[in-house]
């Protein structure tokens, strides 16, 4: 028993492997990131500032992230991958269009907290290149994800992706109309209740 005891306070007290630390690291650059989008927007993102932020070496962080718009779409597929991890389309009522609406409501919101944030990651997204696919690809695959679920309440099947995919297109247009004041949210929501109704035959108006 007493030797028992010792392997667990052995095991309680071992190092962070170096997985672990890279997470951490990265982690912390994600932070960074986000903090000073959040208050200055896309163009105070700079590599220096956010290397010096994260207390790490300027080219220490190009290992994690080659680009700063590689950077700021790996924020946003966190800021997406929290989303769906919250969302609980229990609490939705049963139809498909309801679920959606649900979704949408909390994609928006996530977005709406702050509109620099939001619109330096998705600026990044937007004009992000080969560097970064693997990410772009990365949240495409969980509001597609999130969308075919709100339509299927269950396990989605193929069609429903397809439909997913439509939806998500239509969101991220008008995300982009919002951000750039060429929509007001008012706009949005009826332009989304369109493609809802279209889609899916049903209307998410409350």
């Amino acid at each position: 028993m007493k030797r028992a005891r010792g392997v667990a306070v052995l095991a309680s007290t071992a190092p962070e492997s170096g997985v672990e630390t890279q997470w951490r690291r990265r982690e912390r650059v994600l932070d960074a990131a986000l903090a000073i989008a959040a208050t200055g927007g896309y163009e105070a993102v700079q590599m220096r500032v956010v290397a010096k932020r994260s207390g790490i070496a300027v080219g220490t962080l190009y290992r994690y992230f080659p680009s700063k718009v590689h950077l700021l779409v790996s924020v946003l597929a966190r800021e997406i991958e929290s989303v769906e991890a919250s969302a609980d389309l229990d609490d939705a009522a049963g139809t498909a269009a309801a679920r959606l609406h649900y979704v949408i409501d909390r994609l928006n919101l996530s977005m709406q907290r702050n509109p620099q944030l939001a619109e330096a990651m998705t600026r990044a997204f937007v004009f992000a290149d080969a560097s970064a696919a693997d990410e772009v690809d990365r949240v495409s695959r969980m509001t597609d994800r999130m969308f075919a679920r709100a339509i299927s309440g269950g396990d989605p099947a193929e069609q429903h992706y397809h439909t997913a995919r439509v939806i998500s297109d239509v969101w991220l247009s008008n995300l982009l109309a919002w951000l750039t004041r060429r929509a007001s949210a008012a706009d949005v929501s009826k332009r989304l209740d369109l493609a809802v109704r279209l889609l899916v035959g049903e209307s998410i108006c409350r």
